[in-house]
């Protein structure tokens, strides 16, 4: 087995290539959720910010039917955050990408989240065919980050909207308690890098795929001055306390595994990561339950030892069904499992530029969206530039 050195505090290690430790055995995913609990602390002077936004939420919204967007996708952090929306009197329009890989689960809970909170539902279906190539060619590309076309295409149809309804704010599900930092060796993904593998692998003209370039980045954001907002950070997300609610109040229904109210995303996080990749995403979320004091570090070590991330036959019951609804065969899909593996780094993307005029996008980007941690910093961009 592989040794790797792991943070002294969560589960983090070297299966991420950039991370680093200090002189105490500490990485700086730790840090990082250090420094967000100071800005979002879980107090009186937390609770006045969290004021503060809704109410600009609100006067902006004035006049409008929305106030806000809210993507939701069935799993607990998207359907949470519907629920702390109501109870905050905002105004959401909710959409819901439809990739062709929604569980029957995930689209229950979206059915029944949104009818008993009384909220507008838009579902944007992908054309199947397009995207369906744009898949395979990120497998070919083999690279730990297959589901990046879903996470730029939820971006682009959120902002998209946005700017069609004239609201200022999307509301973004992510909690740095429960889930933590993604490395970027991990997942990044930009538009540019879509366009290249799409180019690189089948030669696909994007034609309906709804990407996310740089040039849509400074349209919605300083044309249309939509403003993005983790509404999360201002709450203590106890993750087991918040599913029993959402389930006794809005008939929500656990699916097994962070994200995995996605078939796909599922079978690509619980099978082809660790096949391949040796990557376990478990580690990040469970580092995060760590630091917010949800879980030890001796059961996250446990659970990652003594349990798979995907339960083995239903690991072999989705790579069935995806292989047959991407249109592989079993040689073709092996074959790509096989693959020498690859970063983004060997592929076009924005990431060159973004760390050359990384200083004036960290000041617009604190702009467009003023609670997010920062893209980069300067130790992880010394890191990539190795």
């Amino acid at each position: 087995m592989e040794a790797h050195m792991n943070c002294t505090r969560c589960i983090m290690d070297t299966t991420d290539p950039l991370i680093r430790f200090d002189e105490k055995g500490i990485c700086q995913y730790c840090h990082v959720h250090d420094e967000l609990e100071r800005a979002y602390p879980l107090n009186n002077v937390g609770r006045k910010k969290l004021n503060e936004i809704v109410e600009k939420i609100k006067k902006k919204g004035r006049g409008k039917k929305y106030d806000c967007v809210i993507g939701v996708s069935g799993g607990t952090d998207s359907t949470y955050q519907l629920y702390l929306a109501k109870k905050l009197g905002l105004r959401p329009l909710v959409i819901h990408l439809d990739n062709g890989w929604d569980s029957e689960i995930a689209t229950s809970n979206i059915r029944n989240a949104t009818k008993r909170l009384g909220f507008d539902l838009q579902t944007y279906v992908i054309d199947w065919e397009e995207f369906k190539k744009i898949q395979i060619a990120f497998l070919r590309a083999s690279t730990p980050d297959s589901e990046i076309p879903t996470d730029e295409a939820i971006k682009s149809i959120l902002y998209r909207v946005a700017a069609q309804e004239r609201i200022k704010y999307l509301i973004n599900g992510h909690s740095f308690r429960t889930e933590g930092k993604v490395p970027v060796m991990w997942s990044y993904g930009d538009g540019l890098y879509i366009k290249s593998v799409c180019r690189r692998f089948g030669n696909i003209k994007i034609k309906t795929f709804p990407n996310f370039t740089l040039y849509d980045f400074i349209k919605y954001a300083f044309v249309y001055r939509i403003k993005q907002i983790r509404l999360l950070y201002y709450f203590p997300y106890q993750k087991g306390e918040v599913k029993k609610m959402l389930s006794e109040e809005l008939k929500w229904q656990d699916y097994g595994g962070h994200h995995y109210e996605s078939i796909y995303t599922r079978f690509l996080q619980g099978y082809i990561l660790p096949k391949k990749f040796k990557i376990d995403k478990r580690k990040r979320e469970f580092s995060a339950l760590i630091r917010s004091g949800q879980m030890t570090r001796d059961e996250a070590l446990r659970r990652i030892q003594d349990e798979p991330p995907l339960n083995l036959n239903l690991a072999a019951s989705d790579k069935d069904y995806v292989i047959k609804k991407l249109g592989l065969t079993e040689q073709e899909f092996d074959a790509i499992m096989s693959e020498s593996k690859k970063t983004f780094l060997e592929y076009p993307n924005y990431l060159r530029f973004i760390i050359r005029f990384r200083k004036p996008i960290r000041f617009l980007y604190r702009f467009v969206s003023p609670n997010s941690p920062p893209l980069l910093d300067e130790n992880l961009i010394k890191g990539l530039k190795k």
